[in-house]
């Protein structure tokens, strides 16, 4: 587990992270200097849900069904919030289903 200290330091930097793609490159700028693990798990964990997002938003915005929209945007949202929450809280849990993928993926990114 990661100490007090780093996930303090990294704390502000994760939650910045996931304020859309603009956030995790700012992010990411900043946590070059600081290098928090907390904060980096973060990234990475936001990194690959808004490029998800952007990559399955696309195709299923031609359906002209509002049910398959807003089960999008719903199942989505659920998920935006509970990495949000866990940045907030100053945990490290994968965001479920899909949260190893993005750590394995974007390992590079440290």
């Amino acid at each position: 587990m990661l100490e007090n200290k780093d996930v303090k330091l990294g704390k502000s930097i994760a939650v910045i992270s996931y304020f859309y793609l603009i956030g995790v490159l700012i992010a990411y700028l900043t946590n070059s200097d600081k290098k928090s693990m907390f904060a980096y798990f973060h990234i990475r964990q936001s990194l690959g849900l808004w490029l998800s997002f952007m990559a399955l938003g696309y195709p299923i915005g031609y359906f002209d069904n509002w049910q398959i929209t807003y089960s999008f945007w719903i199942a989505f949202s659920i998920l935006f919030i509970y990495g949000f929450s866990t940045a907030l809280s100053g945990k490290m849990i994968p965001i479920p289903l899909v949260g190893k993928i993005y750590q394995k993926a974007f390992k590079k990114i440290h």
